[in-house]
């Protein structure tokens, strides 16, 4: 019997990337139901865990440069999905509005659909070991659980 060659570094870096990919492109399509994009849903999502967080803390959450989530932030204040709230001193921080909740919870359902047709076939023991083995690779503890599913993280799954 032969047995299959171990896959490189580069092949694994492949196909999370590839995971990625599928995951963006779809959440992309079916969040656009809702009126927003994966980024905009993002950010929605980190300020439900948390909330008056600084524009700065969602630039680092959501991989984006400070001047991009300032933009960003300006948008989704506009269309009355997240609002400015002051904070200690001269500091501004950002809060989910009732439309950002209702948005960030149907996006959830909507993420969860789209991870189901890529990881729902793992069993929860290999999901539990997936997903260990990503937060190894990146350095990174094990996050608490979401408010949505206590004991399981609720978000984006694989991003990078």
């Amino acid at each position: 019997m032969i047995g299959l060659m171990a896959p490189s570094l580069q092949d694994v870096g492949l196909a999370v990337k590839r995971l990625q990919w599928r995951h963006h492109r779809a959440a992309n399509e079916r969040l656009a139901e809702l009126g927003v994009s994966l980024v905009q849903w993002d950010v929605l999502r980190h300020l439900g865990r948390q909330p008056d967080a600084s524009l700065h803390a969602l630039a680092e959450l959501t991989f984006q440069t400070d001047q991009s989530m300032g933009a960003l932030a300006t948008r989704m204040i506009q269309r009355g999905l997240i609002e400015r709230v002051p904070g200690p001193g001269r500091a501004v921080r950002h809060r989910l509005t009732p439309r950002g909740e209702e948005v960030r919870r149907a996006g959830a359902q909507i993420m969860d659909g789209v991870l189901v047709e890529s990881l729902g076939h793992l069993r929860e023991d290999d999901l539990a070991e997936l997903h260990r083995l990503l937060l190894l690779a990146y350095g990174a503890e094990q996050p608490a659980p979401s408010a949505d599913q206590p004991g399981r993280d609720a978000g984006y799954a694989v991003q990078a």
